[in-house]
């Protein structure tokens, strides 16, 4: 069946928690400190299936359980197969690892120069902040040191990470990420950005966050006027699923975009979640009525047990090419597969090419429709040299008098 939304509404509301004062609810040190955390309160919320049963036992072993009381609203405590509850309540298939998964999937730890910076692309780095999230995405890419389930002891060096970048001029591009960089306090997260503002050669810094979704009210006057101080600061979120986007998402969004953040999405594609055209347009949309400008969609990256996540990448380019002229550009993410072991972004699109010769480019549009495109100028025939016509000189007219 066709995904259907009403798009004139957003979800909003304390839902369980009605009881909270609104002050408390609105706290995000109080949505942190009332997270839900083992299975005896998830039992208490929710009849779980035994496969979320199993999971949750594995958890503390692979990657932590947390989920924030606001996004735990937005999950359907009827439907095991709610989009939001399969994201972050633990399944017995991360148990399951296959051959090609790896622990460090984009060999992050081969291209750091030192602890909590990854340096892969020749102007840009990685700086892994904290291995704290607000709740825990059950594809994490970094579940081998988010959360130290594993034992991975992650310990960010802020001071080694700041000399590096200082001493490398190469560095122009600065991307804050961990665990989420907004789970700092504010007086952290300005010593980082200032520090980082005042290397003459860094132009460009960035923020991965899922904050704004999992925890919106993190979005403080304070902190927006911190990035807007430091401005221009960029953010990148994580939404995957249409029901993410709520009335406080879009009101975090909006205070991010007043305080001259700007703000681009990066999505996961996460079978029977947003494997979609449909839910995927659906996305879109509510994303650029949010402020938001959809950026990257990934295919999940190899992670140890997250084969249950995993779709086709044919669903993909699928996705993307219903997309593609079917809604307005600003609406199309670039899919792209983080390649394995370290080898960087690689976009995946559809075939819309079908070959270049020296004399033209042939292509096909949205629609099927084939078209060409002339690679070589070819001149008009000059035209044909005429007499020229004798002018008769004009007859000036009598002036009034």
């Amino acid at each position: 069946m066709p995904y259907t939304e009403d798009r004139s509404t957003w979800f909003e509301g304390q839902g369980l928690w009605q009881h909270v004062p609104e002050s408390d609810w609105r706290d995000w040190t109080w949505q942190l400190k009332n997270r839900i955390t083992t299975l005896e309160q998830l039992e208490q919320l929710m009849t779980l299936t035994p496969d979320e049963k199993a999971g949750c036992l594995f958890a503390s072993h692979k990657l932590s359980l947390a989920i924030t009381p606001y996004f735990f609203n937005l999950i359907d405590r009827q439907d095991p197969d709610c989009p939001i509850r399969k994201q972050v309540i633990p399944r017995a298939g991360e148990q399951q690892i296959a051959a090609e998964e790896m622990l460090d999937s984009l060999g992050e730890d081969e291209h750091s120069p030192v602890p909590g910076l990854v340096h892969r692309y020749p102007d840009r780095v990685l700086f892994l902040v904290t291995d704290r999230c607000a709740s825990y995405c059950r594809y994490c890419t970094r579940s081998r040191l988010v959360s130290n389930a594993q034992d991975y002891n992650f310990h960010p060096e802020y001071e080694q990470g700041l000399r590096y970048i200082e001493s490398h001029p190469e560095v122009r591009d600065v991307l804050l990420s961990g665990g989420d960089p907004l789970l700092l306090s504010d007086k952290k997260l300005e010593h980082l950005i200032s520090r980082l503002r005042a290397i003459p050669h860094v132009e460009f810094i960035r923020i991965g966050s899922r904050i704004p979704v999992f925890l919106p009210q993190r979005i403080t006057p304070a902190l927006c006027e911190i990035l807007k101080k430091y401005g221009p600061i960029w953010m990148s979120i994580h939404v995957n699923h249409p029901k993410e986007c709520t009335a406080e998402l879009r009101d975090a969004c909006e205070r991010l975009s007043f305080a001259g953040v700007p703000l681009g999405n990066q999505s996961v594609l996460l079978r029977g979640i947003n494997d979609d055209a449909d839910v995927m347009k659906a996305l879109v949309h509510r994303l650029l009525r949010m402020r938001v400008r959809p950026y990257y969609l990934y295919q999940m990256d190899l992670i140890t047990g997250g084969a249950h996540f995993k779709a086709d990448v044919r669903k993909g380019i699928e996705i993307i090419a219903a997309l593609r002229g079917h809604t307005t550009g600003y609406a199309v993410p670039q899919y792209v597969i983080d390649a394995p072991g370290g080898g960087g972004k690689v976009p995946i699109n559809p075939e819309y090419l079908e070959k270049i010769t020296d004399d033209e480019v042939v292509f096909r549009n949205y629609e099927g429709k084939r078209f060409t495109y002339p690679l070589k100028s070819t001149p008009l025939p000059a035209a044909p040299e005429t007499a020229p016509v004798e002018q008769t000189p004009a007859t000036t007219a009598p002036s009034a008098r």
